[in-house]
């Protein structure tokens, strides 16, 4: 039997996957990550203790499954898009990864939207400029760490970062390099009119060679050979962008169909093989099969919140629940379900890490009243997010030449009837999850496979390893409500608008001291 190895670094967990040849799961590890938050809107991690925990999690597996790392074809990786990950010259990290939920470069994004350099770098690489992006970033950095700069090796995104431990090579996989601003999407290649725009161009050696999703980039090198339990000189492809791997999990390949990832950030995404070049769509990304583009909008808005409100708001019931043995996401869905659709919510503004209404914007429940209860509030969460999820689907239905037969979710949401079902209300459409639990690691394992020749092509693949669940279809008694619901959800951000700026000079004051 064949095996793949899949790795996924999501902004707080590290997980892997191994599968066969058909995409049946046949190990499974996970460890979460610490987020380390040294101010407001700063979202940061140990690159080491990353490195340790993508070892960690790949031993677990090779344990737990007992199978011998020789029948491992070959590994891939997939990871957060955004963010940063640098490579010193001493060949160590230079500071903290930053995550993609890092909003401490708002203010770059902001100036330059004012002062025109928005809208010529987008003439090159067809996406707006977003906060966590690299450029913004370095940008932040130049400004503030200036004493890095010049020990700056390799700029890397998470995965990107993590096969190079593995191997010791340094490549940039497209996917994730397309989205960061520093790619020609017309050329597919690092253009120094970019870095000229942003006033990065010392920077242009920095950016490793340019390779595909199932292109081998180098082998599992003897150290971490040593660290991980793989054997040593197993290929390891290209990988890709998570958002890719999951729309590739759930079949994603063709334009009839639209994939809504519902983990820390709210990502929408379908694929045409022209880029929207009218502005209207926030980013334009190279997909993993090479003649699509991926049409993204996205944001930090999405089932991250749910956690946060979990985790921060009901520590106690966590523990009951786990304490008598019950599942306490299970629990949550029950007290969800007992809330009518009808019944009236606050509205939750989902903007915990970021905002894709203003840059300042922060989460918030508005409309409380003594007689709602956790359930109400919970209720609240799942709803708002999915209100997030239709503003940028309204955004991209605008662009597509015909509506979707289906959404492909994934993520949080997606191991929940009862969520899976607001989705399906709130969009009018039907909704379809995933046959298996992580659906990065089987996309990077998707590539693997490809990689190392045992599929033609990533079509051949997924036909053998990619199933989906029966749709959810959407219930036409709740459209009414739900349009009444996302109408107040838009006109509460509308009214909000002129107060974020006004927090946001408080949060500063207070950071100062």
């Amino acid at each position: 039997m064949r095996y793949y190895l899949g790795l996924d670094n999501g902004g707080t967990t590290t997980k892997a996957a191994l599968y066969d040849e058909k995409g049946n799961e046949v190990g499974f590890a996970s460890v979460e990550t610490r987020m380390l938050t040294p101010k407001p809107g700063f979202t940061e991690r140990d690159m080491d203790e990353m490195w340790e925990a993508n070892c960690a999690v790949i031993r677990e597996v090779l344990e737990k499954t007992g199978i011998d790392a020789s029948h491992v074809r070959a590994v891939a990786i997939c990871g957060h898009g955004k963010g940063l990950y640098l490579w010193g010259k001493n060949n160590r990290p230079v500071r903290n990864g930053i995550i993609s939920t890092d909003n401490r470069a708002w203010e770059y994004m902001v100036k330059w939207r004012e002062d025109g350099t928005e809208k010529k770098a987008f003439e090159l690489t067809c996406q707006h400029v977003m906060a966590c992006q690299p450029v913004a970033l370095l940008a932040w950095l130049k400004d503030h760490e200036p004493e890095i700069m010049d020990n700056i090796k390799y700029i890397f995104e998470a995965k990107d970062y993590v096969r190079f431990r593995l191997t010791g090579e340094a490549y940039a996989e497209m996917t994730d390099f397309s989205g960061t601003n520093l790619v020609n999407l017309h050329t597919r290649q690092y253009d120094p009119r970019i870095l000229e725009l942003f006033g990065l161009s010392e920077l242009m050696d920095a950016l490793p060679p340019l390779r595909l999703s199932t292109d081998i980039c180098g082998t599992v090198c003897a150290e971490a050979a040593m660290k991980t339990g793989l054997r040593e000189g197993t290929p390891v492809a290209g990988g890709m962008f998570d958002i890719d791997a999951c729309a590739l999990a759930a079949h994603v390949a063709d334009e009839d169909h639209v994939c809504m990832i519902a983990g820390t950030w709210s990502i929408n995404e379908f694929i045409r093989k022209t880029p929207v070049l009218d502005g209207t769509v926030m980013m334009n990304s190279l997909f993993c099969i090479p003649e699509y583009y991926l049409i993204e909008e996205c944001s930090p808005t999405s089932a991250g919140n749910n956690e946060w409100f979990v985790q921060t708001l009901m520590p106690e019931f966590i523990r009951e629940e786990k304490r008598a043995g019950r599942s306490p996401w299970q629990e949550i869905d029950k007290m969800v379900e007992s809330i009518a659709p009808s019944e009236f919510c606050p509205i939750f503004l989902p903007f915990l890490m970021a905002s894709n209404v203003h840059p300042n914007a922060k989460g918030s429940f508005v409309g409380m009243s003594s007689y709602h209860t956790r359930a109400h509030l919970l209720r609240s969460v799942f709803e708002g997010i999915a209100f997030s999820h239709r503003y940028h689907y309204e955004k991209l239905r605008k662009c597509m030449e015909r509506d979707p037969k289906s959404i492909r979710l994934a993520g949080g949401a997606a191991r929940s009837k009862v969520w899976t079902q607001i989705f399906a209300d709130v969009m009018k459409c039907p909704v379809e999850t995933v046959a298996v639990r992580e659906t990065g690691a089987l996309g990077s394992a998707i590539a693997a496979a490809v990689a190392v020749g045992d599929y033609a092509n990533i079509n051949e693949a997924l036909d053998a390893m990619s199933r989906l669940a029966p749709a959810v279809m959407p219930n036409p008694d709740n459209f009414e409500v739900y349009d009444k619901k996302y109408e107040l959800y838009c006109k509460t951000i509308d009214a909000l608008d002129s107060v974020w700026d006004s927090y946001q000079a408080l949060i500063d004051r207070a950071s100062k001291g």
